[in-house]
């Protein structure tokens, strides 16, 4: 049975979803993107993830508007079209066709979306941690892609493939200056003594959706919570690490290369934020 995609605002089968050779996001990686969590039919905080896309296309693209982007109701009718009530969906918006030269007007963008059953990491992950390397590459400021999602994603990728070379699941990022960022597709938490730590947006990082949930969950859980520079001593001396992103929620780490994270099991602290933000997640998804 063919899928069903959202294109320029027509639901069409996926072997007709067509998009131009000339488009912006094929021909330059000119593009936005956001992989979301659907959970009983519904996705998880819908609007901040389309905030944020629109936020990147005013900075980096050019403006979009809420009419410009599917509505609530069109990624429901997309779950449905394709059975699906526990899915991954992805947004993703081009610069549409740059066929044309280069000029200050508007292009007519290219708006997709797609939804597949949502695969989950195996439970032994979570039970016993990951391990994450440490990225040759670095992230800088002065990148004026780094803190966004783009469809220009080589680079992370090339990082991912290294970790996993290394049987890690994940690599980390640092900044030209030595001060920890982010993971390749994740962003990334320390617990020091009952202080859950990450780095600031300005570090920069990218604003996960998934991030600023632990933040509140976190802070309603009475703990002491602080968006602070850190640095690869802050990780190794860390008593829990974990990583967050929409798709694997909250992952513990227990290794960075070889060297043990804590006990080298996950924490008391990173399984309680899963709890909750497994509390979270079926409260913002419940049926109405």
């Amino acid at each position: 049975m063919s899928d069903t995609v959202y294109l320029n605002g027509q639901f069409v089968p996926s072997e007709r979803a067509t998009v131009s050779i000339y488009d912006g996001g094929w021909m330059h990686g000119a593009g936005l993107f956001e992989t979301m969590r659907a959970h009983r039919g519904i996705v998880f905080r819908l609007d901040a993830h389309l905030d944020r896309l629109m936020t990147s296309a005013a900075q980096l693209l050019f403006p979009l508007e809420r009419p410009d982007l599917p509505l609530t109701q069109d990624f429901e009718r997309l779950l449905v079209e394709n059975r699906l009530v526990e899915a991954r969906v992805r947004l993703t918006v081009s610069a549409g066709s740059m066929q044309e030269p280069l000029s200050g007007d508007r292009p007519a963008f290219t708006v997709c979306v797609t939804a597949a059953q949502r695969t989950t990491y195996p439970e032994t992950a979570y039970e016993q941690g990951v391990a994450v390397a440490v990225s040759r590459y670095r992230q800088s400021g002065a990148d004026p892609v780094t803190g966004h999602k783009t469809t220009n994603y080589l680079a992370r990728l090339l990082a991912l493939r290294e970790a996993q070379q290394q049987h890690c699941s994940e690599a980390l990022w640092f900044t030209p200056e030595n001060l920890l960022a982010e993971g390749s597709i994740s962003n990334i938490f320390v617990v020091k003594e009952s202080v859950l730590k990450t780095p600031p947006l300005s570090t920069p990082v990218l604003p996960g959706i998934t991030r600023e949930a632990v933040l509140e969950i976190g802070r309603r859980a009475n703990m002491a919570v602080e968006e602070a520079p850190l640095t690869i001593n802050d990780v190794l001396d860390a008593d829990e690490v974990f990583i967050t992103n929409s798709g694997m929620e909250i992952m513990p780490v227990v290794r960075v290369e070889r060297r043990d994270i804590g006990t080298g099991k996950p924490g008391e602290a990173t399984r309680d934020l899963i709890r909750r933000y497994q509390a979270l997640l079926e409260e913002e998804c419940a049926p109405s």
